[in-house]
């Protein structure tokens, strides 16, 4: 018996309560439709309908058995929807950005963790910060990314907005690396090293602009796209650098900063799509990636934080 046929026919009568109907919706004679679902009865083992000469009503098995076999029916077209985007080659990909300075413990538990959640997917990431993930976006080239905030995300749907609260990666022979906690005008007279600007515009004019109005203004800004990069100019001492809490290097001591002025906001960011299989694929990166920032990278949700307005942060770089 060809199950899913008959199940087929099932809803359809159930759905019009009349075999007439049903038979002409699904272009077939009555006679073979009545056959098929008697057929049907049989191998289940239970009456699907009541019949008479002037009405048909589902049964109680039947009205159990309808959202099933809709169910059942909505698998099988997902079934044939995954076998067409293979033969076309597009099938099983979720192709992803993440920051350069995500690191790498990060980045591993984000692809464990999405094996295991959809091991059906092939996990296709690309090192890029926010703004080329916000273009690639736009393009078509990424389904989604990890971005900083605040960037433009106009037709665009966020996750959850997590945030780190900011601190200061010092010399460990600075004064300051004494203190319990470091002001920001604390910091007068120190270089900044800071992730460029380039890879997350938004945020790197919000972090200068607050820095300036808590009375830090940096006579030099040097623009570091790695995080080794940055703790090799906090080590020679040329410079500080603002960073959510890390594991103290040999030679730097990082201290929160007063008051905590400043956070980093981030979310999961993603292009609407009308393929609901495609659509759930993306959903189920954007749920893993968020559990793995949140657990790996100390992340916290910022609830109250405006939609547009969230950054996060892993522990091991500043998250571009």
């Amino acid at each position: 018996m060809n199950l899913v046929g008959h199940l087929n026919c099932f809803v359809v009568v159930a759905e019009e309560l009349h075999f007439g109907r049903a038979a002409e919706r699904l272009g077939i004679a009555q006679p073979p439709l009545s056959q098929r679902i008697q057929r049907l009865e049989k191998e289940l083992g239970v009456r699907l309908f009541d019949r008479s000469s002037r009405k048909v009503e589902l049964t109680a098995p039947g009205r159990l058995l309808l959202e099933e076999a809709r169910e059942i029916l909505v698998r099988v077209d997902r079934v044939y929807s995954v076998a067409e985007r293979a033969r076309l080659g597009e099938v099983g990909a979720v192709r992803a950005g993440l920051p350069s300075d995500l690191g790498g413990p990060i980045v591993a538990a984000l692809i464990a963790a999405f094996r295991e959640q959809r091991p059906d997917l092939r996990l296709e990431l690309r090192e890029t910060g926010t703004a080329e993930q916000i273009r690639a976006l736009g393009d078509g080239a990424l389904d989604a990314g990890i971005v900083r905030h605040p960037c433009d995300t106009r037709d665009l749907e966020l996750g959850p907005m997590l945030g780190q609260p900011v601190g200061v990666l010092l010399p460990a022979s600075s004064r300051l690396a004494a203190s319990a906690e470091v002001h920001l005008t604390d910091l007068t007279g120190h270089d900044l090293a800071v992730f460029p600007r380039d890879e997350a515009p938004g945020a790197y004019d919000e972090l200068l602009a607050t820095c300036r109005r808590h009375g830090y203004a940096p006579p030099a800004v040097h623009q570091a796209r790695h995080p080794q990069f940055a703790l090799g100019l906090v080590l020679a001492g040329t410079a500080v650098a603002l960073v959510p809490r890390t594991e103290d290097a040999a030679g730097a001591t990082w201290r929160p900063l007063l008051g905590e002025p400043l956070t980093w906001r981030t979310s999961c960011v993603w292009r609407p799509s009308r393929d609901p299989d495609q659509a759930r694929a993306i959903a189920d990166f954007t749920a893993v990636a968020t559990a793995v920032l949140r657990r790996e990278a100390g992340m916290a949700p910022l609830d109250a934080a405006p939609a547009r307005r969230v950054v996060q942060r892993p522990a091991s770089g500043f998250l571009a």
